[in-house]
């Protein structure tokens, strides 16, 4: 039996298909022209629903953009968390630090990298109190507590991470010219100094 109207499965059921539709005439558009270029009102009509639905739906455009992001950044996210090391498990905390800050700051650099697009559209607080954001967060701070780093390791998480922001990448880039190389090196001095140097390997015989 179809639900028929005011019923709350049907409602929820029209919800989930025009949220699809519009993640998806959304994801079209920022890839045809950029998340700079796209408006809510070409994301609705794209999607062939009102703006009152897309803002039902996600709040306003930062929100369809985190929605964006979080679908877009779910292959980086296996990546770091079971995928091959270094950046995955298998690679000593270390070495799963400094592959993570220098992945991060190579898609900042990488104009065609869809994740890092969205995300420098979304403002600064919203970006970090994002699932994505929050995710970055943990990782890196478990990845110091497994290293042994001693202090407050979800503080130092953070900064850490301030090396890692868009609004930090991108004035090295842009203002000084500071090469992505350079910026990458940093990063592992960073983490050199904060976690330490690897200690000796096993003696061989």
């Amino acid at each position: 039996m179809n639900p028929g109207p005011g019923d709350p499965a049907g409602e929820r059921a029209d919800a989930a298909r025009n949220r699809a539709r519009l993640l998806a005439a959304a994801a079209e558009l920022v890839a045809d022209r950029g998340a700079e270029h796209v408006t809510t009102h070409e994301i609705a009509r794209a999607a062939g629903v009102g703006k009152a639905t897309l803002f039902r739906c996600f709040g306003d455009r930062d929100g369809l953009l985190l929605a964006l992001l979080h679908d877009a950044e779910g292959d980086f996210h296996d990546a770091y968390t079971c995928g091959p090391p270094p950046l995955g498990p298998g690679a000593p905390a270390r070495e799963r630090l400094t592959a993570f800050g220098c992945a991060l700051i190579g898609r900042i650099a990488d104009e065609a990298d869809l994740g890092a697009a969205l995300a420098r559209e979304v403002p600064c607080k919203r970006r970090h109190g994002s699932d994505v954001g929050r995710a970055f967060h943990r990782h890196v701070a478990a990845l110091l507590r497994e290293a042994g780093v001693e202090g407050d390791t979800d503080m130092l998480a953070h900064a850490l991470l301030v090396f890692t922001n868009f609004e930090t990448v991108d004035h090295l880039r842009d203002e000084l010219r500071v090469p992505t190389a350079r910026l990458q090196a940093t990063w592992r001095e960073l983490v050199r100094r904060v976690v330490g140097a690897p200690g000796p390997g096993p003696v061989r015989s």
